[in-house]
């Protein structure tokens, strides 16, 4: 009961909040509400230029495969979800749960089948593995906290995301950028702790029609595949802790561009996702590798000898994470108090 009790005044204390911001339903993330506390601002028409200030090229970035297909039949759900991801570290300066995630992305070749729409996504946060001597990388570690939030309206702890096009095809690769937005669950809420260096996956969950099967990491053309969208990285992040080393730090010079990067190399590997597994839902992850930007579509590719292209440098990906701001009414305050006060009353019973 000791080591609960924390959790359930963290619980209570946001849901009174939440409470109090429900009639902002719609908006994303909810005004009033939400506190940014992590950004890394997605590519979507960046400028770079030389030493000089002369532009050398407009760049929208790219996306990474991370979507997971559940093959199941007309009668019954899939069992399990099997494919690639995508994960990101972070570390910010706030000890507070994070509520609200936002994040950027697409399509491969902007086919979205209506058959195999994307409908739900894992939103997993996961503990950080530092990196070994070279050439070894640091990786996500075990799961802290994971939800699967589904398309629909958002509102305090509904579990729900929206989807909102921000641009049309780019002129590379041509595919349409995506806004993410999710509230994740009541109870699902990632109680993170400052300076800490954690790591965010977020994978697409796709349900192939009945009767459908295909390697899930090598689907298709005609299957729908997302993918998460990296981070402009001529955008400091000030919200990143400065406490881990590197942290948020200038990796490198591309023609006079400084690329900001937060700690280390985003990863992709194969997701096994198992949502009916007792005694309860099971992550796995395997065959992890970094991963780099790619020269001429993030960025200039370092043609003049001598000179860095923006492949040689680590990827970071887009997001942004939010916690609850606590607002300064009065009444808010009461309610919380309240709250607590009747969880105190119930550990007291039940001691």
């Amino acid at each position: 009961m000791k080591t609960m009790f924390p959790r359930m005044l963290a619980v209570l204390a946001i849901a009174a909040i939440n409470l109090l911001f429900a009639a902002h339903s719609q908006a994303d993330p909810l005004p009033g509400r939400d506190l940014l506390k992590f950004s890394q601002l997605p590519m979507i028409q960046t400028t770079i230029a030389d030493p000089s200030g002369v532009n050398v090229g407009v760049y929208g970035g790219h996306d990474e495969f991370s979507t997971a297909y559940g093959f199941g039949t007309a009668a019954d759900p899939p069992q399990e979800y099997a494919g690639r991801f995508m994960a990101d570290d972070f570390a910010d300066k706030l000890t507070s749960p994070v509520v609200h995630v936002k994040w950027w992305g697409s399509y491969h070749n902007d086919v979205i089948n209506p058959e195999m729409p994307v409908n739900k996504f894992l939103i997993a946060f996961e503990s950080d593995v530092p990196a070994g001597p070279a050439p070894d990388f640091s990786t996500p570690g075990q799961v802290q906290q994971f939800d699967i939030v589904r398309r629909g309206p958002l509102s305090p702890g509904s579990g729900t995301f929206t989807e909102k096009l921000i641009r049309g095809p780019d002129p590379i690769l041509g595919e349409s950028l995506y806004e993410y937005n999710a509230e994740l669950h009541l109870n699902r809420e990632f109680l993170e702790k400052q300076d800490t260096v954690y790591w965010l996956k977020i994978a697409a969950l796709v349900d192939a029609p009945a009767g459908i099967v295909f390697p899930p990491n090598q689907p298709p053309t005609f299957a729908t595949q997302w993918g998460w969208h990296n981070r402009d990285y001529t955008i400091q992040d000030t919200l990143a802790s400065n406490v881990p080393v590197p942290g948020e730090y200038v990796e490198g010079v591309v023609d006079g561009t400084k690329v900001w990067h937060f700690q280390d190399d985003a990863v992709q590997g194969d997701l096994r996702f198992l949502p009916f597994a007792q005694p309860g839902p099971i992550i796995v992850q395997d065959n992890m590798l970094p991963t780099f930007y790619l020269d001429n579509i993030d960025g200039p590719g370092g043609a003049i000898p001598g000179t860095a292209g923006i492949g040689q440098y680590s990827k970071d990906l887009a997001f942004e994470l939010y916690t609850v701001q606590v607002p300064e009414p009065g009444a808010c305050l009461l309610m919380i108090c309240g709250l607590l006060g009747l969880a105190q009353s119930h550990r007291r019973h039940r001691s």
